[in-house]
């Protein structure tokens, strides 16, 4: 079986020649660059199963970059970076990506996260990439919610995720710790606060009243309930 590809962009070489020892021996595939341009043309040839990417480039903005990725790319997007403010943070995750590393780091730290973003789900109930409810169509193909007037909205891979998971499970409580369980990730308020702003965005952009969401209910203690009735083409 192949292994899972891991590509790090960082322009520090230190950083990536660390990154790669640890990786590979852990079993991984890696490909890694120093410039945004040489990561990009890469991703033309193919997919990774991970992207770690620093937020300091050179030649990049590395947030649009990262929010680039999120929307037109399968893969996870972890970001490593020098930045350690809370805002830093917070901006990232909105921007989509699945976890957070602030440097300096350990390299058995990064190997674990990203064994925790792929773990597979324990159980899947539906594989296609299509789903109806409530006027809304998800593509997951191709990261698009369509309205019922046929107005477009992409969603990011990290929304994606959450977004299957409560469209899998209808009317059903979501625990915590079902989500990290499913979802991956290491437990604690760096996988809470994700899990709080991807669901904000996505109550964003199914229009939903944050003081009053009809569709993706909070149950305080206990998780979320996704209210709506679900088709899978």
């Amino acid at each position: 079986m192949t292994q899972p590809l891991v590509t790090i962009l960082d322009d520090e070489p230190e950083i990536r020649r660390i990154l790669t020892e640890a990786l590979e021996d852990a079993g991984f595939r890696t490909q890694s660059f120093a410039r945004a341009r040489e990561f990009e043309a890469s991703l033309k040839r193919v997919t990774p199963d991970v992207c770690l990417v620093d937020l300091s480039l050179p030649d990049t903005d590395g947030l649009a970059l990262v929010h680039r990725l999120a929307l037109e790319q399968g893969a996870a997007v972890i970001i490593i970076s020098g930045r350690a403010q809370v805002q830093d943070r917070v901006t990232g995750l909105e921007l989509g990506a699945d976890d957070y590393i602030t440097k300096p780091f350990d390299p058995a730290e990064v190997v674990a996260r990203i064994r925790a973003r792929l773990r597979a789900p324990k159980a899947q109930q539906h594989h296609s990439d299509v789903a109806r409810f409530n006027g809304w169509t998800a593509y997951f193909d191709r990261y698009v919610l369509e309205s019922d007037t046929g107005a477009e909205t992409p969603f990011s891979h990290a929304e994606g995720e959450v977004l299957r998971l409560f469209l899998e499970s209808p009317k059903r409580l979501i625990s915590r710790a079902q989500m990290q369980e499913t979802l991956g990730g290491a437990a604690g308020e760096s996988f809470d606060r994700a899990m709080d702003v991807r669901i904000s965005r996505l109550r964003t952009k199914l229009g939903e009243d944050p003081k009053n969401p009809r569709l993706i209910k909070t149950i305080y203690g206990a998780g979320y309930i996704f209210l709506g009735d679900v088709a899978w083409d």
